[in-house]
């Protein structure tokens, strides 16, 4: 059983260094996004990807760790937890105090990621917003003005002006 909480804390402490890794690619991003550089916004999308790799990885890692700690204790697999680990080791002090030390630290980073996505994305929306004005405010230059024309009925014909200075003929 000490191997397997060793293998534990490892694997955790593994994914804490991931999510530092991401933390400081979201600020890598946001800073690319306020200063409108694509390329580099590419380029920290792919260090995202690789680091969310070997999260996976990890993850299914501390899957396993934690099926084969279910199975020492004779616990369901499917339900045991860290939380519920934590728990079951009141008579490790120790080992308990280590693995809430490594929980709390693992929500801090996951605290800090949730908030650095959330203002990411506020920003793209910001951004994307940004570039539909600037389509639209170029479409209406380039549009244009319908005449002051009506019909019989007295409805607007909506007849558009040349795209000429002038409606002169010669």
């Amino acid at each position: 059983m000490a191997s397997l909480m060793e293998d534990l804390l490892e694997v955790l402490g593994k994914e804490e260094v991931e999510y530092h890794k991401l933390v400081a690619f979201a600020e890598e991003k946001k800073d690319a996004i306020i200063k409108g550089d694509v390329k580099t916004l590419g380029e920290v999308n792919v260090k995202e990807q690789e680091a969310a790799s070997e999260l996976l990885n990890l993850s299914n890692r501390r899957t396993q760790v934690l099926t084969d700690m279910a199975t020492v204790l004779g616990k369901d697999p499917q339900k045991l937890t860290i939380t519920k680990m934590i728990g079951y080791l009141e008579k490790q002090p120790e080992e308990q105090k280590k693995l809430i030390e490594q929980r709390e630290r693992l929500l801090e980073v996951g605290g800090q990621m949730q908030a650095l996505n959330q203002q990411n994305e506020a920003l793209l929306k910001q951004a994307l917003e940004m570039v539909e004005f600037d389509l639209t405010l170029l479409r209406s230059m380039r549009q244009a003005p319908e005449t002051a024309n009506y019909d019989r009925n007295a409805y607007n014909t909506g007849d558009i002006l040349g795209s000429s200075g002038f409606d002169a003929k010669q």
